[in-house]
């Protein structure tokens, strides 16, 4: 068995062990379906350079992991390291229009109405602290 089949299992990911883990089959879903989604890189190390994706653009970076159950990603959208949005999806064609739309500069509003499995993460305010 090779490395990227015990890494992500021919079970629930065998295109990507095909292609030799997520990120490649990131670069050739997008080549395929002519989506710009910027610099794809992964870990260059242990089991997360099949499995861990990252998308980098001016927007920031698309990080995609893999469900580990069962076959789904898990997209977080990140500005200066702070997750924003994030969604699950099953189809790797999805990931990569996300990510294609984020470069294209729509907004979070604008991605979450056309992925409604995108979320906004709302972030609270900090506390103000009372003045005795």
């Amino acid at each position: 068995m090779s490395e990227a089949s015990t890494a992500l299992g021919v079970r629930l990911y065998p295109d990507l062990v095909e292609r030799g883990g997520l990120a490649p089959a990131l670069i050739e879903t997008a080549a395929r379906h002519g989506l710009d989604v910027g610099r794809v890189t992964a870990p260059e190390q242990g089991r997360a350079r099949f499995t861990c994706a990252e998308l980098h653009s001016d927007e920031g970076v698309v990080c995609v992991g893999l469900g580990s159950q069962a076959r789904y990603f898990m997209i977080d959208l990140r500005v200066s390291g702070e997750v924003l949005a994030r969604g699950d999806v099953m189809d790797l064609v999805q990931v990569a229009q996300v990510a294609a739309a984020w470069r294209a500069g729509l907004t979070f509003a604008e991605l979450t109405a056309r992925f409604p499995f995108m979320e906004e993460i709302k972030h609270r305010p900090a506390p103000v602290a009372q003045v005795s």
